[in-house]
């Protein structure tokens, strides 16, 4: 596995997200297309395949949503963690979580600093995530 840096720690998985959100909206217009074409002893079982087409997406995305919340969730826990025991304090509390997300890659030298920058200069996860000199991956992600 590549080192891990701001350029290329996005991670896409091809086949979910380009070929399973193609074959998702191929689905749906081909089930869209039938229902237009239908016989009109068929119009319900063709209607039931769009709706279901239309049911597929919403579970292809909040699938992934709900799997990043999670994971958000777990980032916080770990983050107010590493914090405590490098600082004998508590994290600022008005960190949001997409900062606290962006801290995460930080290495543990420059993170007590860079998390107080953040609060100081109200730094977007964005922001951080190219603040950061030492680089510390994150090869668990979802």
């Amino acid at each position: 596995m590549k080192t891990q840096n701001y350029k290329n720690h996005p991670k896409y998985i091809f086949a979910y997200h380009v070929l399973g959100l193609l074959g998702l909206l191929a689905l749906i217009v081909g089930s869209i297309m039938n229902l237009l074409h239908s016989a009109s002893e068929n119009v319900y079982a063709a209607s039931l395949i769009v709706l279901m087409s239309f049911l597929l997406l919403l579970v292809f995305f909040f699938s992934r949503g709900f799997a990043l919340k999670a994971q958000d969730r777990a980032i916080v826990v770990e983050e107010k963690l590493r914090y405590y025991l490098l600082t004998n304090k508590q994290l600022p509390s008005n960190l949001s979580v997409r900062q606290i997300v962006g801290l995460r890659f930080a290495a543990d030298e420059e993170f007590p600093t860079l998390a107080d920058k953040a609060v100081k200069e109200n730094l977007s996860e964005n922001a951080i995530k190219k603040a950061i000199k030492n680089w510390k991956g994150d090869y668990y992600r979802v």
